[in-house]
């Protein structure tokens, strides 16, 4: 009689298979877990990527253009001659930042842009409103009409305008009104109404440009912004910004006066002195140059004093002398004259709080994601910008 094994597993088999299977499966899903998190992270990392380009590429535009000065007329050529175009710090008709400030997460950009309203003032101006009326130059657009210069020589209503003059003075104003041959202008800084422009300063249409960091930690709101210098709303510029910051290079030698002050242009950079008093200075004097038969800098050498680019710190460009002087409701630092390029540095960070790790080095600011296969760091750009019309004699 044989003895038969009945057929199946025993318990023991069957514990020992499930426990397999359950590892396996467990394995797979710890696998595949991380996966899941890649995937919900590249589609962020991609949009942090453009938005970088996208704040880079606005801010570069600008500064490139940065110092670009009248093309035609009288005082043409770079403003780098006349006042500084690039301010570490906002300015324009709100929220205006007073004379001496620095601040490393704001600039100000001023140049003219191409245009042809571009002439001369044909009287003084002067007052926070006035009216004015341009001098016709023979490069002012033609007047189909009369086939003779436009009586405005270009400049239309709602029109950001420069005045300046060969002392440093400088205000911007917004055009308001024209009628006829004149044109009303108001000031954009409030506060700003006490210089006189002379007849025969330059007036032509200009760009301003504000870019800043705006922080709003309890609504959590981070973006780069733009602010035009008018009555107009900043807009934003990118969203989810947690760093931006501004860093200047200048030159290292102070301005000098060429050959002769009738030369053009007569000093290697910034205002010349003029032959005639212009208070407070003395004849062939004035906020960056001191009397003599031919003019010295007040400006000091920085660095070794080579032709190599130094850093403009804080103390460079708050110290002054203030041109065009210490009185001006307008008056800027001397030094600002010196910048010849500008260092940017642009930060983003992921929208999605649930792909941001805790504070640190690799989140300015942090999420709720605990885990690092969930982590998407910070992004960061660092990008140099040598603006052609502040670099003419380098």
């Amino acid at each position: 009689m044989s003895l038969h094994r009945e057929e199946g597993f025993s318990l023991l088999e069957a514990v020992i298979a499930t426990a397999l299977m359950l590892l396996i499966t467990a394995s797979l899903f710890t696998m595949m877990h991380p996966a899941q998190g890649a995937f919900a992270a590249e589609p962020e990392v991609a949009d942090m990527q453009q938005r970088l380009r996208v704040g880079a590429d606005t801010i570069s535009k600008d500064l490139i253009m940065a110092g670009a000065g009248a093309y035609h007329g009288l005082q043409a050529g770079s403003l780098v001659y006349y006042f500084p175009s690039i301010l570490p710090f906002r300015q324009g008709a709100t929220k205006d930042d007073p004379p001496g400030t620095f601040a490393t997460d704001r600039i100000t950009i001023i140049y003219v842009p191409s245009t042809t309203a571009q002439t001369t003032l044909s009287a003084d101006l002067s007052g926070a409103t006035a009216t004015f009326t341009p001098a016709v130059e023979s490069d002012c657009p033609m007047d189909p009409a009369t086939g003779q210069p436009a009586t405005l020589c270009g400049f239309a209503k709602g029109q950001t305008v420069l005045v300046y003059d060969d002392s440093g003075s400088y205000n911007l104003f917004t055009i308001t009104a024209v009628a006829d041959s004149t044109a009303t202008l108001t000031v954009k800084k409030p506060g700003d109404a006490g210089t006189t422009f002379a007849a025969g300063s330059k007036i032509v249409e200009a760009s301003s440009h504000t870019y800043y960091l705006k922080t709003d930690v309890p609504n959590g709101t981070y973006q780069l912004m733009h602010y035009d210098g008018t009555s107009n709303s900043d807009v934003p510029v990118v969203d989810n910004v947690v760093g931006l910051g501004f860093e200047y290079y200048g030159d290292a030698q102070p301005p000098m006066v060429r050959k002769s002050l009738s030369d053009v242009p007569a000093t290697t950079y910034g205002p010349k002195p003029s032959a005639v008093a212009v208070a407070p200075w003395g004849p062939f004097e004035n906020c960056i140059f001191s009397a003599g038969a031919i003019p010295a800098p007040k400006l000091p050498v920085l660095g070794a004093g080579s032709q190599a680019l130094v850093e403009l710190t804080a103390a460079h460009l708050t110290d002054g002398p203030f041109c065009p002087n210490d009185t001006n409701a307008n008056r800027w630092d001397a030094d600002l004259l010196r910048i010849r390029k500008v260092a940017v540095t642009l930060r983003v960070q992921t929208a999605v709080s649930a792909l941001r790790g805790p504070a640190g080095v690799l989140f300015t600011r942090g999420g709720t994601s605990s885990g690092g296969f969930k982590w998407v760091p910070d992004q960061e750009l660092h990008f140099e910008i040598s603006p052609r019309n502040l670099n003419l004699g380098r």
